[in-house]
C-alpha cells in the first residue's frame, strides 16, 4: 500500500526523490504519467500493465476511449531511478503539472500522485470543504 503526503524539491536538472518509503517498491523501475488532475502518477510495472491493458481494451471505434488512452499513452515515460532514489521528470510532463521547485507525493494505495504545491494545496482544501458531498456522490 501507497500511503501519505511528502513534500519534496525538485531540483535544477528536474530530478525528484521517491520518498524513503516506497523506494523498495519502485526500484525496478516506475512508469509517470499525466493525471486527470493536473498531476503526474506513479505507478510500479505491475500496476502500470493493469491500467495498460484496461485502456487497450477500450473501444477504438468511439472518440472518448480513443483519446483517454492518447492521453495516457503519450504522456507516458518509462524511468529508472538513480542510486540516491531519484528520477528525471520529463520536461513536458513538469510543465504538465505545474511542477517547478517543490513537488508534494501523495500515496494513493496502488500509485503515486506528484502535485506541485500550488494545486496540491487548492485540491486539499477543495475536499476539505466538500467531503460530505463527494463521500454521499461515491457508491462504495
Amino acid at each position: 500500500m501507497l500511503l501519505g503526503e511528502y513534500e519534496l524539491k525538485i531540483d535544477h536538472k528536474g530530478r525528484l526523490a521517491i520518498p524513503v518509503r516506497f523506494r523498495e517498491v519502485f526500484r525496478g523501475g516506475l512508469v509517470l504519467s499525466r493525471g486527470f488532475d493536473k498531476c503526474l502518477i506513479a505507478y510500479t510495472e505491475v500496476e502500470w500493465s493493469k491500467v495498460a491493458e484496461k485502456l487497450a481494451a477500450l473501444p477504438l471505434t468511439q472518440l472518448n476511449p480513443r483519446r483517454i488512452s492518447r492521453f495516457t499513452f503519450s504522456g507516458a515515460f518509462d524511468l529508472e531511478p538513480d542510486r540516491q532514489g531519484r528520477v528525471i521528470i520529463p520536461l513536458t510532463l513538469r510543465q504538465y503539472a505545474e511542477l517547478n521547485d517543490e513537488a508534494i507525493v501523495v500515496g494513493a494505495y496502488s500509485h503515486l500522485q506528484i502535485w506541485s504545491k500550488k494545486l496540491w494545496t487548492a485540491e486539499k482544501e477543495f475536499m476539505s470543504e466538500h467531503a460530505a458531498e463527494i463521500a454521499e456522490a461515491v457508491q462504495m
